[in-house]
Formats: C-alpha cells, structure tokens, sequence
C-alpha cells in the first residue's frame, strides 16, 4: 500500500464516497491511484465507475421497460451440440456469449479478490462485464421494436423468446454489478 497524498476527509469532500471508493480501491496495490476529480465525475465514457453505474442503470430500465411491456424475463438452456435442433431463444450471438463467460467468470474472480485481498481484481471484473453488457446491449435488443414486418396491434413486433432470454441475461448483469458495486461500498443507481 501506498500513502495517498491527500487527507481521508478532502478525498470524500472532493470526490464524494463513491468516486473515492473507486479511486482508492480500482488499482493494483502497487500502483497508485487516480485521483483527479475531472476525471473520477465526470459522466463519460473513459470514466470507468460511470460505465459500471451506468451498464447497472441501463439494466435496470430494461427491466421496468419491460415490466411495463408485460414480458417476464425467462432464461433459455445453452445451445446443444450440432446434431441437435437449438432452443427458441437459446444463447447463439457471439455478444450473448461473452456475457455469460464474463457471469460465469465472476464467482472465481471474487474469490480471488477476496483470498488475495484485492478488490482491484473485482473492480476491473465489473469493468469488464459493464463493457460486455454494453456490447451485449447494442449487438442483442432485449426488447421487441417496429422495425419488422411481425406486427401487433400497437405496430411493434410481439415479444419472443429471445426478447425474454436476453432480458434474464441482462437482469443476471445487473444482479452482478449491483453485488460487486455493493461489496465495493459503491452505490448502484437505478437512475442516471
């Protein structure tokens, strides 16, 4: 551990709780944290607390989206081999694909933290899987839209199956970001 060159209390007045839990706890023990408030609020991409909060938050408008939708997440078996007929909503997309490794990765990545005493190790786990759930997000709509020729009445396409996976595989998302913010001591906002 290195000294941070700023008192505990400036730290918290400056860059609030959050912002300071993140540039305290985000780097490796031996390299030295970031703490330019420029960087640490702003509300940008290359911020990477925003990303997470954000991804978290786009989760969860997902979720009253389509609560508001009447569609009830509902996960799909994986694919299974060749030989036999896929699922109806069964996880195929590459994005879909690497959201779940980075999922299923988590556990292993916060035990690790944990034993080594490295919540950095956490921090970029949730980096990464905010950047694979945006990349998820644009690749794989959730939601049904009016861009096909499947209409209901309202002009927008009935919801399916793969509407309803993937709106579990987002809700697993936020679930984990949510856990890791939270384990951080990092607020996880619905709204941003």
């Amino acid at each position: 551990m290195r000294a941070v060159p700023v008192s505990g209390r400036d730290l918290l007045t400056r860059l609030g709780p959050d912002a300071a839990r993140w540039a305290l706890l985000r780097p490796a023990g031996h390299d030295l944290p970031d703490l330019d408030p420029a960087h640490l609020l702003s509300q940008r991409e290359d911020n990477a607390l925003f990303r997470v909060q954000y991804a978290h938050a786009r989760t969860r408008a997902l979720m009253r989206n389509a609560s508001q939708l009447g569609i009830i997440p509902q996960p799909q078996p994986q694919p299974q081999p060749h030989d036999a007929p896929a699922e109806p909503g069964a996880y195929r997309h590459p994005a879909e694909a690497a959201l779940l490794a980075l999922l299923a990765d988590y556990p292993r990545t916060l035990e690790a933290a944990a034993r080594h005493r490295a919540p950095d190790r956490l921090a970029r786990q949730l980096v990464a899987l905010a950047d694979g759930f945006f990349r998820f997000h644009d690749a794989c709509p959730a939601l049904p839209s009016g861009e096909s020729g499947e209409s209901g009445e309202s002009g927008e396409r009935k919801p399916s199956a793969v509407h309803r996976s993937r709106l579990a595989l987002a809700d697993a998302a936020g679930a984990v970001l949510a856990g890791g913010l939270h384990l951080l001591g990092i607020s996880a906002p619905d709204h941003l």
